[in-house]
């Protein structure tokens, strides 16, 4: 397969000639689908973009992850990441619709039966059905800790009542990986939590109205309410008790590569917007990419930029290849998103008073960046793991459990 000329060198070790060809499609579907769609999405933010998935799911991108015998790419996750990241230089709000189902997704593949695998894999594979998982609550935001959404067995069901905020792709998924308590209050998160499967179409469950928000126009991050609403137990997904390792494998493992590539393009972005702007801009006698305290904060971008790229694929390569790397995937969503940060604020001020227009495409870039943060945990989440990798404390290594065709163990902290 031929390699692309827009393949960075660093980037080599990390991938193989049909992560190159994937790197090619990536591009060509984001200039002929995605840059011409942006100017609508930021034009309409109070619209849920609806064309761009249906597109990317006729390409099966949906399934990059998903094994072959269910239809699925099998191409694992440093092909996700060029997915989306290549998507994201373009229009963060895309590469997020595709990111947002792939982490529930990650949670079917690995906790799921072999039915739920055979009923919803293969749906999300040919792309006639997108997932969304919900865990944030209104008042206990990210921390599952604190879940107050309920679900009581009732005969051969369960009765979900609740109601989950910032949902990924909420308005456009067929199926909602929802994670409540199970138990009393007093038992610990890790005994008390379960995930279940929620259609859509099940009574009892609405959304709330899609709003604006800061960034990503087009994407649907919503509200879920769940008012009684009942499910078989067959739909539980892993076993009762387990719904904290179902969210906590699932982010790790694909939300936070996932939202590393998401901040790895808009920070791509950034650098090419600023140093085409100091190329064009005239200034005494030349331009103001010839002066050397402009090329001095446009170096740093760029630095930043390169450590931000082989952090991010580096990571992903491990996870590939069974090495435990759970350290390296929460350090590279951390990293990313902070280098990112510091970026932007460059760029903004190397733009001057040009980067306060608001049609200028710097303000979305500036605008999609802050939306990175507080997914799959904030910072001061991540330096917590972070330290305590540092001080040697043991923690459950999901990448080292990761078993792309069989079911996760009822005991995840089994030897």
């Amino acid at each position: 397969m031929p390699t692309t000329d827009t393949t960075p060198p660093a980037l080599r070790p990390y991938l193989t000639p049909a992560h190159e060809q994937l790197w090619g499609e990536a591009e060509k579907f984001a200039a002929d689908h995605v840059v011409p769609r942006v100017p609508h999405m930021e034009a309409a933010p109070h619209e849920v973009e609806r064309e761009l998935p249906q597109l990317m799911a006729l390409r099966g991108w949906f399934g990059v992850t998903i094994p072959e015998e269910y239809g699925g790419m099998a191409a694992g996750h440093v092909a996700k990441t060029v997915l989306i990241h290549r998507l994201a230089v373009a229009s963060a709000a895309t590469a997020a619709i595709l990111q947002a189902t792939l982490i529930p997704v990650g949670a079917l593949l690995h906790w799921g039966t072999l039915e739920q695998k055979k009923k919803w894999l293969r749906k999300v594979a040919d792309g006639t059905v997108l997932f969304s998982i919900a865990v944030t609550e209104p008042d206990a935001g990210g921390h599952i800790g604190g879940i107050e959404t309920v679900a009581e067995p009732a005969g051969d069901e369960w009765v979900i009542t609740g109601e989950k905020i910032h949902i990924g792709n909420s308005h456009i998924a067929g199926l909602h990986v929802v994670v409540a308590r199970t138990a009393p209050p007093g038992v610990t998160a890790s005994a008390a939590l379960t995930a279940f499967l929620v259609e859509n179409h099940r009574e009892g469950l609405s959304h709330g109205k899609h709003r604006a928000r800061l960034g990503l126009h087009g994407f649907s991050a919503g509200r879920l309410i769940l008012d009684r609403v009942r499910i078989p137990a067959a739909n539980i997904l892993g076993e009762v008790g387990q719904g904290l390792y179902v969210a906590q494998s699932a982010s790790i493992l694909y939300g936070r590569p996932n939202l590393t590539a998401v901040s790895l393009g808009i920070h791509e972005a950034l650098v090419e917007t600023t140093a085409h702007f100091l190329n064009d801009r005239p200034r005494y006698g030349g331009y103001l990419s010839d002066h050397p305290v402009v090329q001095d904060r446009l170096g740093e971008m760029q630095g930043r930029l390169q450590t931000a790229l082989t952090t991010t694929y580096s990571a992903v390569h491990l996870l590939d290849h069974g090495v435990a790397c759970d350290s390296e995937l929460i350090g590279a969503k951390h990293t990313g998103h902070q280098l990112a940060v510091e970026s932007a604020r460059d760029a903004m001020e190397l733009h001057g008073a040009r980067a306060l227009d608001g049609d200028y495409e710097l303000q979305r870039l500036f605008r999609d960046i802050p939306h990175t943060y507080s997914p799959a945990g904030t910072g001061e989440f991540q330096r917590i793991h972070l330290a305590k990798a540092a001080l040697g404390e043991t923690t459950i290594e999901w990448s080292q459990r990761l078993a792309a065709e069989a079911a996760w163990a009822p005991d995840p902290t089994a030897a």
